[in-house]
């Protein structure tokens, strides 16, 4: 299996699993200046932009190394663009949901206000 597919399998399951928790799902991997959301949702009126992050084993499962300060930032750009151009003055967070799925087991970890806007 490639990485995008690998990728493509997590955001779906990223996707059902937002859904069976009441979060309404606006679009998948929005794109902007080069750089991507992967999923925008809303849960209790809040903007939510997702990294989803998959992988085959947990080495390396910590998202503060998964997600780099340059990663975080492209993903800041497309935020407050997504932001000021369908929703604006909505109140927003930045999720990254980790997978870890192999012919073994998968687990799925959703971590809510992940990385904050650097002023």
């Amino acid at each position: 299996m490639t990485s995008k597919e690998l990728g493509r399998i997590g955001e779906a399951m990223a996707t059902k699993y937002l859904r069976e928790k009441s979060y309404t799902i606006h679009v998948s991997n929005y794109i902007y200046d080069h750089a991507e959301v992967d999923i925008v949702a809303e849960e209790n009126g809040m903007l939510v932009f997702v990294e989803v992050k998959t992988r085959m084993s947990a080495y390396l499962s910590d998202p503060s190394l998964l997600i780099s300060r340059k990663k975080q930032k492209q993903i800041i750009k497309v935020a407050d663009n997504y932001a000021r151009e369908f929703h604006p003055g909505k109140e927003s967070r930045f999720d990254v949901i980790l997978i870890i799925t192999n012919d073994k087991y998968t687990s799925l970890e959703h971590i809510v206000d992940a990385f904050y806007p650097m002023v």
